[in-house]
C-alpha cells in the first residue's frame, strides 16, 4: 500500500482525530497512489498512524478513514459505519415526527465526504471528496441494503467537487428516478421538496429545530423572511400565528414553491407577500421608506467558500445584519444564522454586535441556535458545525 509521510510533529492531528490532512502537513509520498485510493498515513520517524483516502488534486490530501491499525478500510468498514449512523437516527425520526432527516453527516459521522439525506422513500447523496467517490457503489449498495428505499438519487453538483479533480454529477443511483417534488412530514408542517433541483439534497433539514423557535418567537408578529428559499419559516412563523409574512428571495421558482408548501399546510395566503430580488437591495429600500417589522429572519446562503473570503463575508454580514437592526420594531426579535463553516461562533456574535451598535440599537441574545440533531458534530471535528444562529431582542 503507499503511504504519505508527514513532516515532523504534524502527526498530533491525527492522533487527535481529526479526520483531514492537509498537503502543507506532508513531506513526501511513497508510491503513486490514484485520486480516492487509501494510503497509509505514517509520522516522520515512520510510526504508523492511520488510513486515509488520498486526494492529490485537494488541499486537503488525506482524509482520515481510520487510526485504528487492525481496521482494514473495506466494505466491512462502510457498512459498520453506515449501520450505526442510520441506526442512530431511527429514534430520532419518532421524536419528530418525520420522515426526512439525515441519515449520514460526512466527517462527523466516519465516512468524510458523505451526506445522505432521507425524503420520505428516497435518499439524496452527495459525494463531496476523492475517497467517498472511490467507494460510492459500496456505498449505495449497502444503502440499498440498509434502508428501504424507492430509490437513491444523487446530487453531487456543488463545486466542492473541483478541488477534489471531480466532475459534477446528477442522475439515478438506484431504483426509481424520483418525482418532481416529494411530500415530506415534519411534526405539524408538510412540505414539498425539489430533490432533483433544489438547494442542497433539496430542503433546509438542519433548520428542522430552528423552524421550531420560529414558530415560538413569530406569534403576533408581521415577519420579514429573508433568503426565504421554499418557505420554510415562512409557514412555521404562519403556524405560530404571525399576522404576515413578506419572504424576499432571488428564485422565483422557490418563491412559487413557498407558495405551494403555504396552501399544503392549510394557511391563509392572504397574509403572504412575496418580493423577488436582491436581498440588500430589497432591505434598503424598506429602510429608506422608514418600513417597520416585528421579527426579521435572516437564513443567507454561504458567504466565505475559503479563508480568502472570509473578511468579505464579515462585511457582507455585517451589513446585512446592520439593516434588519434598523427595520426592526422597538422590543423586535431578530433571528439570525451563518452557515460559514469558517466564521466561528464568537466572530459571528461579534459581527452581529457591530451592527446592532452602528444601528444605534440595545441588543439582548435570548437563544444560540445550531444544526438539527441529525447533523452532529463529532468532538474531534469541530469545523463540522458549521451552522450558528442567534435569536435577539432589539430595541
Amino acid at each position: 500500500m503507499a503511504s504519505v509521510i508527514l513532516k515532523a510533529q504534524r502527526e498530533k492531528s491525527v492522533l487527535r482525530r481529526h479526520p483531514w490532512i492537509f498537503s502543507g502537513a506532508i513531506a513526501k509520498i511513497h508510491g503513486s497512489p490514484q485520486t480516492g485510493e487509501t494510503v497509509d498515513i505514517l509520522a516522520k520517524d515512520g510510526k504508523w498512524c492511520g488510513r486515509g483516502a488520498f486526494s492529490p488534486r485537494s488541499q486537503i490530501t488525506v482524509r482520515v478513514w481510520t487510526v485504528n491499525p487492525d481496521e482494514e478500510v473495506s466494505p466491512a468498514l462502510f457498512r459498520s459505519r453506515l449501520k450505526h449512523a442510520v441506526e442512530s437516527r431511527l429514534p430520532l425520526l419518532e421524536k419528530y415526527d418525520t420522515n426526512a432527516c439525515r441519515l449520514v453527516n460526512s466527517e462527523s459521522d466516519g465516512i468524510p465526504g458523505l451526506i445522505v439525506d432521507r425524503y420520505r422513500d428516497f435518499l439524496v447523496c452527495q459525494f463531496l471528496a476523492a475517497g467517498a467517490e472511490y467507494w460510492k457503489q459500496t456505498i449505495v449498495n449497502q444503502l440499498a441494503e440498509l434502508v428501504p428505499t424507492v430509490g437513491i438519487y444523487e446530487r453531487s453538483d456543488v463545486t466542492v467537487r473541483e478541488k477534489e479533480g471531480l466532475p459534477k454529477l446528477t442522475g439515478v443511483l438506484s431504483g426509481q428516478d424520483p418525482p418532481e417534488l416529494v411530500e415530506i412530514r415534519e411534526g405539524v408542517y408538510r412540505f414539498l421538496v425539489d430533490i432533483r433541483h433544489g438547494h442542497k439534497t433539496g430542503f433546509y433539514l438542519d433548520q428542522r429545530d430552528n423552524r421550531a423557535f420560529v414558530h415560538e418567537y413569530a406569534g403576533n408578529s408581521e415577519v420579514l423572511n429573508c433568503f426565504s428559499y421554499t418557505g420554510g419559516f415562512t409557514v412555521a412563523a404562519l403556524k405560530g400565528g404571525a399576522t404576515g409574512v413578506i419572504n424576499i428571495e432571488s428564485s422565483a421558482d422557490s418563491l412559487e414553491l413557498g407558495l405551494r408548501n403555504i396552501r399544503l399546510n392549510g394557511l391563509d395566503m392572504a397574509k403572504v407577500k412575496n418580493m423577488e430580488g436582491d436581498v440588500f437591495t430589497i432591505m434598503r429600500q424598506y429602510r429608506d421608506s422608514d418600513r417597520r417589522f416585528e421579527a426579521i429572519i435572516l437564513d443567507p446562503p454561504k458567504f466565505a467558500g475559503s479563508r480568502g473570503q472570509l473578511m468579505r463575508a464579515c462585511r457582507g454580514y455585517k451589513d446585512i445584519n446592520l439593516l434588519a437592526m434598523k427595520l426592526l420594531r422597538p422590543d423586535g426579535i431578530l433571528i439570525t444564522f451563518s452557515c460559514s463553516g469558517l466564521l466561528d461562533k464568537d466572530l459571528f456574535q461579534k459581527i452581529v454586535a457591530d451592527a446592532s451598535l452602528d444601528a444605534g440599537r440595545e441588543s439582548q441574545i435570548i437563544r444560540w441556535l445550531s444544526q438539527a440533531t441529525d447533523h452532529p458534530t463529532s468532538l474531534y471535528f469541530p469545523e463540522g458545525s458549521y451552522l450558528k444562529g442567534l435569536i435577539c431582542r432589539v430595541w
